[in-house]
C-alpha cells in the first residue's frame, strides 16, 4: 500500500463520471484508511522514517482535495437544490 493507491482511486473515481453527489458521499477504501491510520500512529511514537513522512504528506494533500472538492460540490447542490 502506498499514496499512488490512493492517488489512482481517486483518478479512477474521476474517471468514472464524479457527480456532486458522489463527490460529498466519496470515501477512500479501507486498506487506505488503514495506511493513513498505521502512519499517524508511527508518527505519535516518533517511529515514522523519512519515506513514510513523506507518504503521509501525501495523503494529507489527497485529503485536503477532496475536503475542497466535497466544499464545491456541496454548495453546487445547494443551488440545484435552490431552483
Amino acid at each position: 500500500m502506498s499514496s499512488a493507491t490512493a492517488y489512482m482511486e481517486l483518478v479512477d473515481f474521476i474517471a468514472s463520471g464524479a457527480t456532486p453527489e458522489t463527490i460529498v458521499q466519496f470515501r477512500p477504501s479501507e486498506s487506505v484508511q488503514a495506511r493513513v491510520a498505521e502512519l499517524l500512529d508511527a508518527q505519535r511514537e516518533g517511529k515514522l522514517s523519512s519515506e513514510e513522512e513523506s507518504e503521509l504528506d501525501d495523503f494529507v494533500q489527497i485529503e485536503h482535495l477532496m475536503i475542497m472538492a466535497k466544499a464545491q460540490a456541496r454548495q453546487l447542490l445547494q443551488i440545484v437544490e435552490r431552483h
